[in-house]
């Protein structure tokens, strides 16, 4: 395969992640207020390990505490992120929430630039969000709070899961990732969940909220990382709180008013402009390794 259909099949597979994890968390909005964040997150764990571990179980003898830490790290990364963004979902609706935690990826995309341009869109993103969040006339602190704790985590996720993927064969790593964040989240599930409120369709719910959300683009997720630039990754994702918003009215029946339905716009094109102009950095030999790996 050339790397011209390389990136465009990595571009493919990122785009199809970012309709089916807004879609998986439009259902998690649903499923949040019946049994908590804690068990939706949980339950989105427990799926992705029974995924991946019958494939990709690690081999013990031959991990290292330098092989394994990003791993175990990214485990810890993806239970504070999906918590802190499903308890933003449930406070401040799925666009909003989305729209913030992307400044996560998108400051990343920007730590060291120093062009005026980047800065001119830096500042536009910003007055952007203020927007969406102060043009109600009230926001909830603490939603606010938490969609900023899962943007700095999905920052951290993009630069662990490049890392893991480059690491570990297949998706070695992203197993291990599975079970570490699993075995963190189990007893809060435990300890809120309310037996009388689970039935079938929950079950169900909770089941599709797990394949959507974790199984599916977790897994591409590594595939995709070796074939696109983290740039490239971070322009397809600009178009997910635009995504998130339209899937939070068609299934959670969200209202935007238009000054939040703009800012949405604004914060997707201000990140999409500044990621789109800078360069592709040069790729390591690692990465051009990396990139031969199926």
């Amino acid at each position: 395969m050339t790397a011209k259909s390389e990136r465009l099949a990595g571009a493919g597979a990122q785009l199809a992640t970012e309709v089916s994890i807004n879609y998986g968390s439009s259902l998690a909005g649903l499923a949040i207020p019946i049994v908590g964040s804690p068990v939706v997150v949980a339950a989105r764990q427990i799926v992705m390990a029974c995924a991946l571990l019958p494939f990709y179980r690690p081999k013990l003898s031959t991990l290292t505490w330098r092989l394994l830490w990003p791993a175990l790290l990214l485990g810890l990364d993806l239970a504070v992120m999906n918590l802190a963004f499903y308890e933003a979902v449930h406070l401040l609706g799925l666009g909003i929430a989305a729209t913030i935690e992307f400044l996560g990826p998108f400051s990343l995309a920007l730590v060291t630039s120093r062009r005026p341009l980047d800065f001119l869109c830096a500042t536009t993103a910003a007055g952007g969000v203020f927007l969406l969040t102060w043009s109600s006339g009230e926001i909830n602190l603490l939603g606010l709070f938490y969609a900023l704790v899962a943007a700095a985590a999905w920052a951290g996720y993009i630069m662990l899961t490049r890392r893991v993927a480059l690491t570990f064969p297949g998706l070695e790593g992203i197993s291990i990732a599975s079970v570490v964040s699993l075995t963190l989240l189990v007893p809060f599930a435990l300890l809120t969940v309310d037996d009388s409120r689970l039935d079938w369709g929950v079950l169900g719910l909770l089941l599709a909220i797990g394949v959507l959300s974790s199984a599916f683009p977790y897994v591409l997720d590594t595939y995709i990382l070796r074939r696109i630039t983290p740039r490239l990754y971070a322009i397809i994702t600009s178009f997910g709180p635009v995504i998130a918003a339209i899937f939070g009215v068609l299934v959670l029946g969200e209202t935007l008013l238009l000054q939040q339905q703009i800012a949405i716009v604004v914060v997707c094109l201000a990140a999409g402009a500044a990621i789109a102009t800078q360069r592709d950095r040069p790729i390591s030999d690692l990465e051009a390794t990396a990139g031969a790996i199926p």
